[in-house]
C-alpha cells in the first residue's frame, strides 16, 4: 500500500518514501505535535493480517525500544490506523554504506571508526538479549555523527545455538523467514550456522560483521558467487581472498580482526562485540591517521610508519600521474581520492591551472578559519598568512591571487607572497568572481544583490537587485563564464518559498537576466560546457549553452555524499576545466553545547544535549537561559528555545517558518525580542516568554535587522539594522538611528546603569570593542587593543567582558559614572566559542550578574573527520 504525501498516520504528515523491503515501506514524515522530522516504516495493509509477519513487526518495536545507544536508531513511537500497523523512528541523514560503497572501497580510518561504532552498538544489543540477524551494509547509515545501525525486523531474543537445518534447505530458500529451520538474513553477509538454518547468538552478528569489514576495506564482498548455493557453499567452506592481496599496505592488526570475525566456528570467533570494538579501537590509535595519505605539515605526531610513507608516497605518484601526464590516454572512468586533510575543510576554490586547491579550514595557532592551498598529489598543505578568519575564497583568472572575505570586508593577496590588501566592505560576504579585465562582482551582504569593484579596490557599484515579488532575498556565489561579461549567480529564499531558489545569468554590460534553473545552492560552469548545480540533496551536471544560456539533455548525478550549508545556501564543492572535481563529503553538522566556566577556565557543567545552539542570552532573573537552535533534520529551520538553569526543562517558543534568531530578554524576563526572516527579511519580532501569545512584528525593514539588547529600564531595545546600530523606544516603538558605522558594528550592549553602549566595530580594519554614550552618542573609549567582539556587561557595571580575537575571554574595569574611566583588560581564560555560520550568530556566550560564571557555546568534538575528495576525470561519469 502506498502512502500519498500529505496524509497521515495518527498525528505524522506523510511526505516523501525514503524506501521499501521485506518488511514494508519507509517515509519520511512530519510529526505535527513537536514539529521534527521522522522516518515511518509501515507494515503493508495485505500483510497486517498474517499473524507471523505481524508478529515480527511488534517484535521489532519492542526490541529498538530496548536499545538506546548513539550508533543505534532511536524508536520514538508505534502505532495503528486504518489496518496499517506502523512504527516511528528517529529521521537518520546520511546515506546507507551500501550506496556508500558504490563509489568504492573506504579509507581505512573510516573502516576503523565504524567499525567500532557499529560493533559498540552489536555489543549493546546483545547485552540486551538481543541478535540482529541481518548486518549489512544496507542496514548501516553513514550518518554526520558516524555509523548508525539500522532495522532489527529481523533480530529475535538470543538463544543457545542448535542445530536444525540443512544445506539444502538454506540455499533453496528465496524468503528471510523467523520460524525455526530456515534462514534468517542476508546471503552475502551470513554466518555460517545462519546458513545452516541453526539457532544463532551474537557471534553470528561478529561473523556478519567481519564480512561488511571486509567489504569496506577492500571494495570486494568476502564470499562471491552468482547463486545462493554458491554463496553459501563459500560461506561454509571457502576462505575469503587474503585482504593484503587486494590491499598490501593493510595493518596487520586489522587483518587479524577481520579474520577473527569470520572464523568458521563460532567459538574461534571474537567472543562479544566488546572485544572486537576494542581491538578496532586499538588498531585505529596505532595505525596512521588515513590509509596512503599523510596529514597537514605539523599536523603529524609520533614516529613515521615506513609502509604508510611508502603508501603515500605511491598515493600521491598516482595522483601526480593522473593530472601532469599528457601523453597517455585519458582514464576512461573517474578516479577518486581522498585528499590528506585530517581536519574538516569549511569552503574550498580550485585555481584556474586545475591543481591547486584554496581551502578554508581552522588554523590552531589562530583559532580561527584561515586560507590554505594544497597541490593536488602533495602530502601537505600550506597556510597563507593575513588570512585568519577567512571565508569564502575566489581565485583571479590567471591564478596569481585569491579573494576572500574577513573581518567584514572583501579582501585579496598575492598566493606567491605579498601582504594582504583590502578593497572594500563586505559585512556578510556571501561569494564572488574574479575575469581577466580585473571585475570582481561579489555578494557583500545576506539581503541584497550583486555588486562590483575593481580588483585594484575603490567603490562598490550595485549591478543585480533581488525580485522581491518571486520571494528572492538574496543574490549570491556569482560565477564568471568564460566570456568574461556574464555570470551565474543563486537567487536565493530564506523564508522557505518553493521555486524561489534558482540560477540565473546576468551580464555586467545591462541588467539582463536569464532563469537557468531551479536549484538550492551555488552553482559552476565548467568545460566542455556543463553545469553544475545542487538540488534534493544532490550534485547534479547538465549540458550547458555559455552562449545561448540554456540547458539541454537530462542531468546527471555526479555525487550525493556532498556537503551543504543550508543557512547560507552553499555545497562544498569546485570544479577545473581540466576534469578535476573537489567536494568535502560529509553532512557538515557541527555540533555544540552551552558549558559553564569559571573565570579561571574551569569547566563547571553543561546544559541540554550535544545539538547545533546558536546566541546564548541568560534570563536577568537568573532562572533560565534562551537561545536558537538549529533542527537537526532540516538545517535552515531555527528556533527558540528556553532551558531551565536547575533542571534544564527545555521549552520551544517559536515555530518558524525559516529562521527565529538572537533571543534578547526584556528586563522582567516576560517577554523577548527576537529576529526572524519569515517575511523574507529579517525583522524584529516579540513574543511572551512563556509561549502565551503569538510573535509579533516589531520592526520591518528592507535592511537586515539583528536584536542585541533590552536596557534594564525596559524603555529601549538595541539593534543593528544593516552595518549601524539603532535602537527601539519601548512602549511606543519609534525606531531612532543612533551610531552610523564608520565601516560596520555589531554586538551593542547597554551598560546596567542605561548611560553606555559597548560595541564591536572593524573601522580599523578587525574587530574591536568601544564604548559611547547613551542615548547621544558623544565621544568613544576602545577597549580592546588586539582584537575584540562580544562584549558583555557584569551586572554591576564595574567589568566589561569581550571575546578576544584568538578566542581568549577578557575582563576589562570600568569606573564610571559622570565620565566613562575603563581599565587595561586582562586575560581570564581560554575560550573556545562556537565559530559563527550565518550574520545572525551575534552572541557564544553569557555572563552571570555577579561576572563569575560564564555559559559558552561550546563546540563539540566529534571523532568523524570528512574527507575532501578528489574527482579526476569526473566528466567519464556524464560518458557512461
Amino acid at each position: 500500500m502506498t502512502l500519498a504525501a500529505g496524509s497521515r498516520l495518527g498525528p505524522y504528515e506523510i511526505g516523501a518514501p525514503l524506501g521499501a523491503g521485506g518488511m514494508g515501506e519507509v517515509y519520511r514524515a512530519r510529526d505535527t505535535r513537536l514539529e521534527r522530522s521522522v522516518a515511518i516504516k509501515i507494515l503493508p495493509a495485505q500483510l497486517s493480517s498474517d499473524p507471523v509477519r505481524k508478529q515480527r513487526f511488534e517484535r521489532e518495536a519492542k526490541t529498538i525500544s530496548s536499545l538506546n545507544h548513539p550508533h543505534i536508531c532511536v524508536l520514538h513511537d508505534v502505532g495503528h490506523q486504518d489496518g496499517i500497523d506502523y512504527l516511528v523512528m528517529e529521521c537518520v541523514e546520511g546515506e546507507t554504506l551500501a550506496k556508500r560503497l558504490e563509489k568504492g572501497p573506504l579509507a581505512l580510518d573510516q573502516v576503523l571508526k565504524y567499525g567500532a561504532q557499529i560493533a559498540d552498538a552489536l555489543d549493546k544489543a546483545h547485552r540486551s538479549g538481543v541478535v540482529h540477524r541481518d548486518l549489512k551494509p544496507g542496514n548501516i547509515m553513514l550518518t554526520a555523527t558516524g555509523a548508525k545501525l539500522l532495522d532489527f525486523g529481523l533480530a529475535k531474543p538470543a538463544v543457545a545455538p542448535a542445530s536444525v537445518a540443512t544445506l539444502t534447505a538454506a540455499a533453496t530458500q528465496t524468503t528471510p523467514m523467523t520460524q525455526e529451520g530456515t534462514i534468517v538474513g542476508t546471503f552475502q553477509y551470513m554466518s555460517p550456522e545462519q546458513v545452516e538454518g541453526k539457532e544463532v547468538d551474537g557471534r553470528s552478528d561478529i561473523f556478519s560483521l567481519g564480512a561488511v569489514l571486509y567489504e569496506m576495506l577492500t571494495g570486494q564482498r568476502a564470499f562471491p558467487g552468482k547463486s545462493q548455493l554458491s554463496v553459501a557453499s563459500a560461506i561454509l567452506e571457502k576462505e575469503p581472498a587474503p585482504i593484503n592481496a587486494i590491499k598490501p599496505m593493510t595493518p596487520p592488526a586489522f587483518d587479524h580482526a577481520v579474520k577473527k570475525c569470520l572464523a568458521k566456528l563460532p567459538d574461534e570467533r571474537w567472543q562479544s562485540a566488546s572485544d572486537l570494538a576494542s581491538e578496532l579501537k586499538w588498531a585505529s590509535e596505532n595505525t596512521n591517521q588515513t590509509s596512503g595519505v599523510t596529514t597537514f605539515a605539523g599536523a603529524r605526531k609520533g614516529r613515521e610508519n615506513l609502509a604508510w610513507l611508502v603508501a603515500s608516497a605511491l598515493a600521491v605518484a598516482l595522483i601526480v600521474g593522473a593530472i601532469w601526464s599528457r601523453n597517455s590516454k585519458p582514464p576512461e572512468q573517474a578516479m577518486y581520492f581522498p585528499a590528506p586533510m585530517s581536519f574538516p575543510v569549511r569552503d574550498m576554490a580550485i585555481a584556474p591551472n586545475g591543481h591547486t586547491v584554496a581551502v578554508v579550514a581552522y588554523l590552531e595557532s589562530a583559532r580561527k578559519n584561515a586560507l590554505w592551498t594544497y597541490e593536488l598529489g602533495s602530502p601537505e598543505a600550506k597556510t597563507l598568512a593575513g588570512t585568519e578568519g577567512a571565508s569564502y575564497p575566489f581565485w583571479s583568472a590567471d591564478g596569481r591571487s585569491l579573494a576572500f572575505f574577513a573581518d567584514a570586508k572583501l579582501k585579496k593577496l598575492d598566493v606567491s607572497g605579498g601582504p594582504v590588501q583590502t578593497l572594500c566592505d563586505a559585512p556578510f560576504g556571501r561569494g564572488g568572481t574574479w575575469n581577466k579585465d580585473g571585475v570582481i562582482i561579489f555578494s557583500p551582504e545576506v539581503i541584497g544583490g550583486l555588486y562590483r569593484v575593481s580588483a585594484s579596490g575603490g567603490m562598490a557599484a550595485p549591478i543585480s537587485d533581488p525580485d522581491t515579488s518571486r520571494g528572492e532575498t538574496s543574490h549570491r556565489w556569482p560565477v564568471f563564464l568564460p566570456d568574461g561579461k556574464h555570470y551565474l549567480y543563486l537567487a536565493a529564499n530564506f523564508a522557505g518559498q518553493k521555486g524561489a531558489n534558482a540560477v540565473y545569468v546576468g551580464s555586467l554590460d545591462s541588467k539582463e537576466k536569464r532563469f537557468v534553473v531551479e536549484a538550492t545552492a551555488n552553482a559552476a560552469y565548467a568545460a566542455p560546457d556543463y553545469l553544475l548545480y545542487y538540488r534534493d540533496k544532490t550534485l547534479l551536471a547538465q549540458r550547458f549553452d555559455p552562449k545561448g544560456f540554456t540547458l539541454s539533455g537530462e542531468p546527471t548525478t555526479i555525487l550525493t555524499d556532498i556537503q551543504y550549508l543550508p543557512q547560507v545556501k552553499k555545497a562544498l564543492f569546485a570544479v577545473s576545466d581540466s576534469g578535476v572535481l573537489v567536494a568535502q563529503t560529509g553532512s557538515g553538522v557541527a555540533l555544540s553545547q552551552p558549558v559553564w566556566f569559571n573565570r579561571k577556565g574551569n569547566e563547571l557543567g553543561a546544559l541540554g544535549k550535544p545539538e547545533v545552539y546558536g546566541n546564548v542570552f541568560l534570563a536577568p532573573n537568573g532562572t533560565s537561559v534562551a537561545l536558537d537552535k538549529t533542527e537537526m533534520a532540516i538545517q535552515n529551520i531555527i528556533d527558540i528555545w528556553t532551558y531551565e538553569l536547575e533542571g534544564a526543562r527545555a521549552k520551544r517558543l517559536t515555530f518558524g517558518p525559516g529562521l527565529n534568531v538572537v533571543p534578547v530578554w526584556s528586563p522582567d524576563a516576560s517577554q523577548f525580542v527576537f529576529t526572524s526572516n519569515r517575511q523574507i527579511n529579517q525583522d524584529l519580532y516579540m513574543k511572551n516568554s512563556d509561549g502565551t501569545q503569538e510573535e509579533r512584528l516589531v520592526v520591518h525593514d528592507d535592511r537586515t535587522l539583528i536584536a542585541n539588547d533590552w536596557s534594564r529600564d525596559g524603555k529601549y531595545i538595541l539593534y543593528t539594522r544593516g552595518t549601524d546600530l539603532w535602537f527601539l523606544t519601548f512602549p511606543g516603538l519609534k525606531s531612532n538611528a543612533f551610531l552610523k558605522a564608520v565601516s560596520d558594528i555589531r554586538n551593542g550592549q547597554f551598560s546596567p546603569d542605561g548611560k553606555w553602549v559597548a560595541y564591536a566595530s572593524n573601522e580599523t580594519g578587525r574587530w574591536e570593542i568601544y564604548v559611547t554614550s547613551f542615548p547621544d552618542a558623544r565621544g568613544k573609549w576602545q577597549i580592546s587593543t588586539g582584537g575584540g567582539e562580544q562584549p558583555r556587561w557584569r551586572g554591576d557595571g564595574k567589568e566589561l567582558f569581550y571575546v578576544s580575537s584568538d578566542e581568549k575571554m577578557m575582563a576589562a574595569p570600568v569606573a564610571s559614572g559622570v565620565k566613562f574611566d575603563p581599565g587595561t583588560p586582562m586575560v581570564l581564560f581560554q575560550a573556545t566559542p562556537r565559530q559563527p555560520v550565518t550574520n545572525a550568530d551575534q552572541f557564544a556566550y553569557d555572563v552571570s550578574r555577579d561576572g563569575q560564571r560564564f555559559l559558552i557555546n561550546t563546540p563539540v568534538k566529534q571523532t568523524e573527520t570528512a574527507p575532501m575528495s578528489i574527482i579526476l576525470n569526473w566528466t567519464a561519469k556524464l560518458n557512461k
